[in-house]
């Protein structure tokens, strides 16, 4: 049985990507290298795994199969690798880390300092976006953690370790646009009717605004659904509406000056954030090293 690798990751990389240009640029070879694996995989299967021209390329129904078996093959290899190098007290290879841009620098120079001396062997690759996404990049197989909120019921499959608590705040602009509410310590639904609203497209922020627009009685008048917590301290800086964030959100914001926190009653619930892995992905060393590198609180 060969040992190389090479051929599951060219692979991967064009079934992520759909594209022979950017899954050969990601693997660092010619497209007509990236052809020829691609065909010799095939030719070994016996099976076409990707149906293609000059501008389309698609997993087949046999692709996708052996799209999962690729990715449990590698990280099975990866374990025994890393597995062999921890007798040896080294470990190297890479970690993919998925969070949001606060995220980035709210948690990661802490939680990554110390894991770095520990562990210079470990390349660490960051990716930022929506933490809406995080956990679903997570249990695709296309991050290996993710900082991410607890969702009220976490997927079986994850393992999750709480960083911090973080209040859900509503933010105004700082000048008072005649559609604030003027007393909202005692909202009523007449108040917050036509007020614009600025709130996040998914994930457990949104959840929890709309949980407190049904208990108030009214559907909420959106002005804008945005993907991360960022641009809604951008767009109420810009008094276009009140916007729901995460206090941490706010205090790291550049724009924070522009707005203010509305004394909104009652509270939305707060909700902890914390990084999450697959729970299978606990046996690799090298994923176990970070996740024995995080302290609970």
């Amino acid at each position: 049985m060969t040992m190389d690798m090479r051929p599951l990751n060219h692979f991967l990389a064009l079934a992520e990507s759909l594209h022979f240009g950017r899954a050969s640029e990601a693997c660092h070879i010619s497209t007509s290298t990236l052809s020829r694996s691609i065909r010799h995989l095939e030719e070994s299967l016996g099976v076409t795994l990707f149906e293609r021209d000059n501008r389309h390329v698609a997993l087949t129904r046999q692709g996708e199969i052996f799209q999962h078996y690729a990715r449990e093959t590698l990280e099975r290899w990866e374990e025994l690798r890393q597995s062999l190098m921890s007798e040896a007290r080294r470990l190297t290879g890479k970690i993919s880390v998925y969070c949001s841009v606060t995220a980035s620098y709210s948690f990661l120079y802490e939680l990554l300092s110390e894991f770095r001396s520990h562990h210079p062997g470990i390349e660490l690759k960051l990716h930022t976006g929506d933490p809406a996404e995080a956990m679903n990049r997570v249990l695709a197989g296309d991050e290996d953690m993710a900082i991410t909120p607890r969702p009220r019921q976490p997927p079986e499959a994850l393992a999750f370790k709480s960083l911090t608590r973080a209040p859900l705040v509503f933010i105004a602009p700082r000048e008072a646009p005649d559609w604030i509410p003027s007393t909202p310590e005692t909202p009523c639904a007449e108040q917050w009717r036509e007020v614009p609203m600025i709130l996040s497209e998914a994930g457990l922020s949104r959840s929890y605004a709309d949980t407190w627009f049904r208990a108030l009685g009214i559907v909420p008048r959106i002005y804008a659904q945005v993907a991360g917590h960022e641009a809604i301290v951008s767009m109420v800086g810009l008094s276009f509406g009140i916007g729901v964030v995460p206090r941490i959100v706010l205090d790291n914001s550049p724009l924070r000056e522009r707005v203010r926190v509305l004394p909104v009653k009652p509270e939305l619930p707060h909700y902890d954030v914390g990084l999450c892995v697959l729970e299978r992905r606990l046996k690799s060393p090298l994923i176990r090293a970070l996740w024995d590198e995080v302290a609970e609180r």
